[in-house]
């Protein structure tokens, strides 16, 4: 079995909003990820009115000005049911182009239950209970217009016709994968990355996958479900993609590393995590541990992770012993340094 894996790098875009970081060094992250053998792509955050950051799209269009080579993506994109698919059908197809075909498009419903997030779905004139239907109509908008020229579409949210969309992706067809979120089912149980119906729906519809917070057993438990609705679904399931979006922090002192990015991603989410919350979505500590942690998802099948430098340090420095000290080592059980 291959197991080489594949890194990412995910950018910190709602650091703008909380002073922990600038635009300037957020370019300066895609910029060192792509001259790094040891990434292949930058993902960037989303959201709308609940939990605020620079633009996704705006963003991933900055980037790929600027490189020339990593798959550019949203990590995943939580406004996706709530933007007007014909606008953003024409805007992604637009980034498509501008990046050479490297854009993975990551939908996702958003959630939550808070007084924010239900103003905002209300603002943008949809029902919250009407988000994952939304966002799988969407994914059907996009595919239409990408695909078809001047044909109909008609469903519970949308009806046009006589449309033709230009500039089309370069991709084709144009990926667009789904996220789903840590599902705990039973004590006795492996918490999957999703209900048993989120994980079947990828496998159905999507052309790849995203999902945080699971074990390495739960991701591979999560895994085969997928691949196997879309063989039932007469799909090629050897050609679905999937990342787990993750967090690392590099550090000598193994508890200094932890609590820093305790500070990080409190702040972040404006949360207090628990120290198993952390470690749910974190790799940490010296490179050593961090190769070893690594490969437990590696050997469950994982082949791609995209990983946030959860620091309030200095992300440079940090990615630097992410590329340098770590990842040139997961795949080598030779060395743990």
């Amino acid at each position: 079995m291959e197991r080489r894996m594949k890194f990412g790098i995910t950018l910190s875009n709602r650091g703008i909003n909380l002073g922990i970081t600038t635009v300037k060094d957020l370019l300066a992250v895609a910029d060192l990820a792509e001259t790094s053998p040891h990434i292949d792509s930058v993902w960037v955050g989303d959201a709308l009115f609940v939990n605020q950051r620079l633009d996704a799209v705006t963003l991933l269009a900055a980037v790929a000005g600027r490189t020339e080579r990593v798959l550019l993506g949203p990590a995943c994109m939580g406004s996706f049911a709530l933007r007007d698919p014909l606008v953003l059908a024409y805007e992604w197809a637009s980034l498509d182009r501008l990046s050479n075909g490297r854009t993975r498009m990551v939908a996702c419903s958003g959630g939550g239950s808070s007084a924010a997030w239900t103003a905002e779905s209300a603002a943008m004139g949809l029902d919250p209970v009407d988000r994952n239907k939304k966002m799988i109509d969407n994914i059907h908008v996009l595919r239409h217009l990408w695909t078809t020229d001047g044909a109909p579409y008609e469903s519970a949210f949308q009806k046009f016709d006589g449309l033709v969309l230009e500039p089309k992706p370069v991709q084709d067809p144009c990926p667009i994968w789904l996220a789903t979120n840590l599902h705990r089912q039973t004590r006795e149980e492996t918490p999957m990355g999703g209900s048993e119906f989120a994980l079947k729906r990828v496998g159905r519809v999507a052309d790849g996958w995203m999902t945080h917070s699971v074990t390495p057993e739960g991701f591979r438990k999560s895994w085969d479900i997928i691949l196997g609705a879309a063989t039932a679904a007469g799909r090629d399931a050897a050609a679905l993609d999937h990342v787990l979006y993750h967090h690392i922090n590099v550090g000598a002192d193994k508890d200094a590393a932890l609590a820093d990015s305790k500070r990080f991603l409190d702040l972040y989410y404006g949360a207090n995590y628990t120290k198993e919350r952390l470690e749910s979505w974190l790799t940490y500590g010296p490179p050593a541990d961090c190769i070893r942690h690594l490969r437990t998802f590696r050997d469950q099948g994982v082949k791609r992770i995209t990983v946030r430098l959860s620091t309030m340090g200095d992300v440079t420095a940090q990615l630097r012993r992410v590329i340098e000290d770590v990842l040139p080592f997961v795949d080598d059980d030779r060395r743990g340094r």
